[in-house]
């Protein structure tokens, strides 16, 4: 373990993010909200942490293993949550404690979008963007933007890169460096937050809103600057605007670059794991709007009820979180349907949440192959994704992804349900935090402002998990991680 290549590396890093402080610091400027010395002075602490650690390291500069990338992405996503619950810890406006600040940063940085805030509406406009820029910071990842704008780290980029990055795609490069990659991730991922921004300021939001929730929808993150959510705005014109974007941003980048590359959209049609994603979602939110349709109590028309259907169907499947309107007081099985569909999450590579699409095809596929396997004993019956064989290593590491996760899962369920949960509230509470999705069913509905500190404690635990594809957690709770 190069313990000081470590700490030289997180030292970059936390100076690199300082200096995000300075548009929600220009936003104080401008709207005169009183946060000004707050981000003034959260600047200073966050710096001169990183200055720390990097200065009397600065010489450092030996090659990472692959060991160390878990580390150093671990490590500094933890710390970041620390560090990113600052301002919000040190502002008059909101008043929060250390344990509801270090949640609000760690959920936003993992676009889990999950709140202990309220009022939001009447909040300093400044801490309402810092918490959309958390999200879109997280949405592609710190550590990718590092690789993209910072070579001067001199580490091995592919072992940050690979213990980062959400899914599959870890093992493959889209350019030959991986500085390159991380540029191409990120300038489409910056395209498609310019696009989302302009299209809502034209359908009328104004440009504060418009910006802050780009950031939260290229992001799959669901911070809103309204306690109402996207319901705020009562647009349909929004609402239809936030499902493309959402959409497009929960597929995996990867196969944006190559339809950019190669100018043509046939690449999405050819690509299994999007067929399936896409296919998914329209088909769960035609269900969900045809039930809210003709059940008599909704209220709702064909057309509303299919786009809020629709709507938190998207919002929900790539982890966003957004809400048009109040889908936990809908009749029947739809809100658990929304629960479940969380689940599947959104495609890798790409900025939500969840299992992701190729895990759960992976696993459906395997688990027809063990069937077949049961009629036909001595046949030898290959895993594809489209016309792609898959090695036996892919199905195995997909099995243990799940085993783990649902592993991870129940014990942390059981750990809130002994701080008080019921059994409705701490499911859902695990479902929204591991998924990386936000809201959740019971009292956890809205906020979780109203559950214990230890419920947010394992709630950060659970987020950081989703996030970070369990294995690069609970890598470094093995002790063989550490025996060499």
């Amino acid at each position: 373990m190069q313990t000081k290549v470590v700490l030289r590396s997180i030292g970059l890093l936390l100076m690199m993010f300082s200096t995000t402080l300075f548009f929600p610091l220009l936003i104080s400027y401008v709207y005169q909200d009183g946060a000004t010395l707050t981000f003034w002075k959260s600047f200073f602490i966050i710096l001169a942490s990183g200055v720390l650690l990097w200065f009397p390291l600065r010489h450092e500069k030996r090659q990472l293993y692959h060991r160390d990338g878990f580390l150093i992405v671990a490590l500094f996503w933890a710390i970041l949550g620390t560090m990113g619950a600052v301002p919000l810890y040190m502002a008059e406006t909101p008043n929060m404690t250390f344990t509801d600040a270090v949640f609000e940063a760690v959920s936003g940085f993992t676009t889990t979008g999950a709140t202990v805030l309220e009022g939001l509406d009447n909040m300093p406009k400044s801490i309402l963007m810092y918490r959309q820029q958390l999200q879109w910071l997280g949405g592609m990842g710190v550590v990718v933007l590092a690789l993209a704008v910072l070579p001067v780290l001199g580490i091995g980029g592919m072992q940050l890169f690979k213990a980062e990055v959400p899914g599959p795609i870890k093992d493959s490069k889209l350019t030959p460096r991986i500085a390159g990659t991380a540029k191409a991730l990120w300038s489409i991922y910056l395209g498609i937050t310019i696009a989302c921004a302009i299209s809502y300021r034209l359908a009328g939001m104004d440009w504060f809103d418009a910006v802050g929730h780009s950031f939260a929808t290229t992001a799959n993150g669901g911070y809103s600057t309204h306690d109402a959510s996207f319901g705020y705005f009562n647009s349909p014109a929004l609402d239809m605007i936030a499902i493309f974007f959402m959409a497009i941003s929960g597929m995996n980048f990867a196969i944006h670059f190559a339809a950019l590359q190669r100018g043509s959209l046939k690449v999405y049609r050819l690509d299994s794991e999007t067929r399936c994603y896409l296919g998914l979602m329209i088909i769960s939110g035609l269900v969900v709007g045809a039930h809210l349709y003709y059940d008599s109590t909704s209220g709702f028309s064909l057309s509303e009820a299919m786009l809020h259907g629709m709507f938190q169907i998207v919002s929900f499947m790539t982890t966003s979180g957004f809400i048009s309107t109040n889908f936990f007081e809908w009749p029947g099985v739809s809100p658990i349907l929304l629960v479940f569909i969380g689940f599947v999450g959104g495609c890798a590579g790409s900025t939500a949440g969840g299992l992701k699409v190729i895990r759960v095809m992976l696993l459906y596929k395997q688990g027809q192959r063990e069937i077949l396997n049961l009629i036909h004993p001595n046949a030898h019956i290959p895993v594809k994704v489209g016309k792609e064989v898959q090695q036996d290593r892919v199905i195995s590491a997909v099995w243990g992804f799940f085993g783990l996760y649902v592993v991870s899962f129940v014990i942390i369920m059981l750990l809130m349900m002994e701080f008080g949960l019921d059994q409705v509230t701490a499911f859902s509470a695990v479902a929204a935090c591991i998924n990386n999705v936000g809201p959740g069913l019971g009292d956890v509905s809205t906020s979780f402002k109203t559950v214990s500190d230890g419920v947010k404690w394992l709630g950060c635990f659970a987020m950081l998990l989703g996030r970070l594809e369990i294995f690069t957690i609970l890598v470094l709770l093995s002790p063989r991680y550490w025996r060499y």
